[in-house]
C-alpha cells in the first residue's frame, strides 16, 4: 500500500528530504519519535530566553541583564519539560548546559542591540499553497526596517558553517521570504542567520529570482516525495551525517531493512509504558 505524503513541508523538512529520503520517511512519514539531544533542548532554551525578551520588554530595556532574566525563567520552565527530563543529565552536565546557554545568550548582545531592532512578528506561522503543495514554516522574528522593508531574522545555536557552505545553510530562510511573499504580499530585503556560538551574522538579499528558484525547488521536492510514496521507494544517501543517524540500522546502506523500523520503534514505545 503506498505511503501517503505528508499534509505539508516545513523548510527543515524540505532540506531532510535532499540529505536522505530514506531518514525522511521514517520522521515525516511514518513519523517515528525523534529523541531529544542536548543540542535541539539548548536551542530551544535559548530561542525561548530571546523570544521572552522581545515579548516582554520595551525598546531601551532589552539589555543583557534583562535577557539573563528571561533565561533564567525558561530554565524553570524547562525542568518540568519532558525532552529535558528525558536526557537525564547528571547535576554537573546539567550546570555545564546551562552555562553554555547564558554564553549563547550573552553572544547575541555581540551580534546587535535589540533595542535598535523593530520586531513586527516573533515566532511568525505563515503557511501558503503552491499548487498541490502546503508550505509552511515558523519565522524567529520579523523586523521592520526604517525604511518600512521586512527582514527575516533565525536564530542557531549550532556551529556557523565554513564559506563554503553558506549558501547551502541560507536555504530555510530563503523559504521562508518566499512565505512571506506568497502570504504577506511582501519580499523581504534581507534574511540573516544570526549565529550564536562564534558569533557572526550571514545575511542575503533575496532576490525574485532566488525567491523564483526556491519556489521551482520546494515544487520539485515535493514531486519527488509524491513518485517516492507512491512507488514505496525512499533511497537513502550516504553522507558525514549517517553516523549521526539513529536510523542506520534499518538502513540498506549499513545492511538494515527499512520496513523493520517502524515495529521496533512501537516495541520500545510499549516498553517504556510498562
Amino acid at each position: 500500500m503506498p505511503f501517503e505524503p505528508p499534509r505539508s513541508l516545513s523548510p527543515s523538512k524540505v532540506t531532510s528530504f535532499r540529505q536522505c529520503a530514506l531518514a525522511f520517511r521514517f520522521t515525516a512519514i511514518e513519523r517515528l519519535p525523534e529523541p531529544p539531544t542536548v543540542w535541539t533542548v539548548k536551542g530551544t532554551l535559548v530561542h525561548s530566553a530571546l523570544e521572552r525578551l522581545f515579548w516582554r520588554h520595551q525598546r531601551g530595556e532589552r539589555s543583557q541583564a534583562a535577557a539573563l532574566v528571561e533565561l533564567a525563567s525558561a530554565w524553570d520552565h524547562l525542568q518540568v519539560d519532558p525532552e529535558w527530563i528525558e536526557l537525564a543529565l547528571s547535576p554537573g552536565d546539567a550546570d555545564s548546559f546551562r552555562g553554555d546557554a547564558e554564553t549563547l545568550v550573552k553572544n547575541y548582545f555581540r551580534i546587535e542591540d535589540p533595542n535598535d531592532v523593530t520586531p513586527v512578528g516573533i515566532e511568525v506561522t505563515l503557511e501558503a499553497r503552491l499548487g498541490d503543495l502546503r508550505l509552511r514554516g515558523i519565522i524567529d522574528r520579523l523586523d521592520l526596517t526604517p525604511d518600512g522593508d521586512l527582514v527575516v531574522v533565525d536564530y542557531k545555536t549550532g556551529r556557523a558553517p565554513s564559506p563554503a557552505f553558506e549558501q547551502s545553510k541560507l536555504v530555510g530562510v530563503q523559504i521562508y521570504a518566499l512565505l512571506c511573499q506568497e502570504v504577506l504580499g511582501r519580499r523581504p530585503v534581507a534574511v540573516r542567520l544570526l549565529h550564536l556560538k562564534e558569533p557572526t551574522v550571514i545575511t542575503a538579499e533575496p532576490s525574485e529570482q532566488v525567491l523564483r528558484g526556491q519556489r521551482q525547488k520546494a515544487l520539485a521536492v515535493w514531486s519527488a516525495i509524491e513518485r517516492a510514496c507512491e512507488a514505496e521507494d525512499f533511497r537513502p544517501k550516504t553522507s558525514p551525517l549517517c553516523n549521526y543517524c539513529r536510523f542506520q540500522t534499518f538502513c540498506p546502506a549499513f545492511g538494515g531493512n527499512p520496513d523493520d523500523a517502524a515495529p521496533a520503534f512501537a516495541a520500545l514505545a510499549t516498553e517504556g509504558a510498562t
